[in-house]
C-alpha cells in the first residue's frame, strides 16, 4: 500500500499534465480534471495513519486516530472539482458548436 498510493498519485499528475499540453480543448478540460484528482488523493493520503482508528469521542484507548480534517477538505474538494469540471466542459462544448473546431491554437487564430 505505502508503494502503491505515490505510484498513482504519479500516474494521475502525469497522464494530467501530458492532456494538458495537448492542443485539444477537451484533452485539456480531461488533463485538469485528472490533476485535481491527484492533489485529491494527495490530501487524503496526508491523514492516513496505516493503524489509526477512527476519531470518536469517548473512546479511551490510546492509539493514534485518522486525522478527519483531510476527509472534509477532500469531500469538499471533489464538489467543487465536479462543478468546475461540468462548467469547463460545458464550455467547451460552446466553443466547438461556435467555432467548429476544438484545436487551442485554431481558437486562438479565430479570437481576434
Amino acid at each position: 500500500m505505502k508503494l502503491i498510493l505515490p505510484l498513482a498519485i504519479g500516474v494521475l499528475f502525469g497522464a494530467g499534465t501530458y492532456l494538458v499540453l495537448q492542443k485539444n480543448i477537451l484533452k485539456l478540460v480531461l488533463g485538469l480534471g485528472l490533476i485535481g484528482h491527484g492533489a485529491n488523493v494527495i490530501l487524503i493520503s496526508s491523514g492516513w495513519i496505516g493503524t489509526g482508528k477512527v476519531p470518536i469521542l469517548g473512546n479511551e484507548e490510546t492509539t493514534p486516530f485518522v486525522d478527519p480534517i483531510p476527509q472534509a477538505l477532500i469531500l469538499t474538494a471533489i464538489v467543487i472539482g465536479f462543478a468546475a469540471l461540468a462548467f469547463l466542459l460545458v464550455l467547451s462544448l460552446r466553443v466547438y458548436r461556435d467555432l467548429k473546431t476544438s484545436n487551442i491554437e485554431e481558437i486562438r487564430g479565430q479570437r481576434g
